[in-house]
Formats: C-alpha cells, structure tokens, sequence
C-alpha cells in the first residue's frame, strides 16, 4: 500500500485522503467532571484512506453522497456534512458543493475514520474554496466536531490529551510496519467508555513509563508496552474479540494491541519486512480466518 499526497486536483474537484489512526499506547487518567475520561495517548496516522471528493454542487447548499465498501451515515448525521456546513456558516458562505464520501474504512474499530473524514473535509474546503483559514481556528472547528478530530489537522504523530483534543506533536519520525486486524465486529465507543472501571494503580504506573520514553523520544518503547486501558472493557462486552486476540498472539505473530476504543487490533511487525509481514497475513486468514491488511506509519 503506497503512500499518497493528502491532496490532489481532480478535474474540476478536488480528491482529499483521510488516513486512519492506530493508538500506539492509550491510557485513562480518570473521569472528568464533564462526564467525559481524561485519555493520554499517542495516536499514529497509517497509510489505508477514506476519500473526499469535493466538487462544484448540482444542487443547492451541501449534497453529500456516501459510496464505497462501509456503510456511513448520510446527511446531517455524518461529520462530513458537518464539518463542510459548520465552516461555510463561520465564513458566511452560501456555496453549492457536492461532497462524495469514499468510505474505505470501516465505522466501529476504533481507526478514527469518521474524525479522519471531518479534519480531510476541513482542510480540502480550505484549499478549494481558498478561504485561507489558519491552522487555529480551523483546530477550535475540529474540536466543536469531536475529540479527535483536531489530531487529523496535524500529525503524523502526536501525544493526545484531555479528551483527545489537546494535541502536542511529535516531531520525532517513527517508521513502522504493522499488520491491521479487522475483526467483522462493529464496537460502541460509548459503551466501551460507560463499561470502562477505573483503575488508578495501573495508570499511573503506565504513566510514569509511557511519560519516560515519551521524553527520550523512544516510542519504539512505548509500542513494545502494548498499552490500551480500554481493553478490558472492550472485551467485556464482546467477549469474542478478547478470545481473538488471544488466539492471534498464539501464532508467534508478536504482540496484539487494541487500537482505540476497539475492534481493530494491530502486530508491529519488529522486523519491518514486509514480506515477513504477508506472511503472517497468511497465516491469520488460514489458522482464524480473519481479515487484514499491512500498513506503514504515513509521511503527513
């Protein structure tokens, strides 16, 4: 899978890439008093993408047309739409757009796609319309759409914060391959977080480490931790996917993360070979039958 530009002329539209996200390590600090959890992770861009294609409208206002292999929402409900309405609305625009969502990413796997979708409409809206919006207030827009959705704007690698909002990039590059586990099982972020026991003991042991080699600028050590405090209610709800990863690691593949709040799961691949990593694709698809894909950390 090669890496693209996010960016890119198409006729007379304007074709964008939304990357997923791996969670490299993804700690709960506690409970906010908004209700919300105070996360600390560090988030990680990968070369597999939703496309937005914007083009002149056909119709009045913001058409949105949903395609590809996963279901998304469509209209007011999907982010896209969103993100593209509440940005005319601040610029004081009345354009006709037509908007059509490529979604190769499935919903539910905790891969951030439908943030990844909003941050790509934000940032091709800009450039097609030539609004000139800089990168600030276009982040105070990200953070109105979700928690994770300002951490698109930006990357390809960061330490996320608060609720996901807060972002501080890591200007260190870590090149990595990794083969992404795509169980056919969709996961609440909600439910996941609602379910979610607090415990303040593992915390801040993962958080005196994780903060250590955050500063050494050794997130190769920060992987090899595995950390993802979600995990444990995650898969208690759905018992199935622990059993998997169980079953997964049983095949001296390495180590298998969570990503987020879940079902996608992901090996780094220590070698960084890539045919060691097919390999190992094949060997998932002929012991469990379960879907993959390899994919590296992406350039922007």
């Amino acid at each position: 899978m090669l890496d693209r530009e996010q960016i890119a002329t198409v006729g007379d539209g304007l074709l964008v890439l939304a990357p997923a996200k791996i969670n490299l390590s993804l700690l709960i600090a506690g409970k906010r008093p908004d209700g919300f959890h105070e996360i600390e992770t560090v988030m990680a861009k990968v070369n597999w993408y939703d496309e937005i294609l914007i083009q002149p409208g056909e119709k009045a206002g913001v058409e949105l047309v949903c395609k590809g292999p996963h279901w998304a929402p469509a209209g007011e409900d999907n982010l896209v739409y969103r993100a593209a309405k509440m940005l005319l609305e601040k610029q004081r625009l009345t354009t006709d757009l037509r908007i059509t969502l490529t979604k190769n990413i499935p919903a539910g796997t905790g891969l951030g796609s439908a943030s990844s979708d909003a941050a790509a409409t934000l940032l091709g809206l800009n450039q097609y319309l030539k609004l000139d919006v800089d990168k600030a207030s276009l982040s105070a827009l990200a953070a109105n759409l979700g928690s994770d959705v300002a951490f698109f704007l930006d990357g390809p690698l960061a330490v996320c914060c608060g609720k996901g909002e807060k972002i501080e990039k890591i200007d260190e590059i870590f090149h990595f391959l990794a083969l992404l586990i795509l169980p056919d099982v969709s996961v609440s972020t909600r439910d996941v977080y609602v379910n979610y026991e607090h415990d303040k003991a593992l915390y801040e042991e993962l958080h005196a480490r994780m903060s250590g080699y955050i500063k050494e600028n050794r997130i190769d050590l920060v992987v090899k931790v595995c950390a993802n405090m979600l995990e444990g209610s995650c898969f208690d709800l759905v018992k199935s996917l622990g059993e998997l990863k169980g079953r997964i690691e049983s095949l001296d593949i390495g180590p298998c993360c969570l990503s987020g709040s879940g079902s996608a799961m992901f090996c780094i691949i220590e070698s960084g070979n890539t045919e060691q990593a097919r390999q190992y694709q094949r060997r998932l698809e002929e012991k469990i039958g379960c879907k993959s894909i390899i994919v590296t950390d992406n350039r922007w």
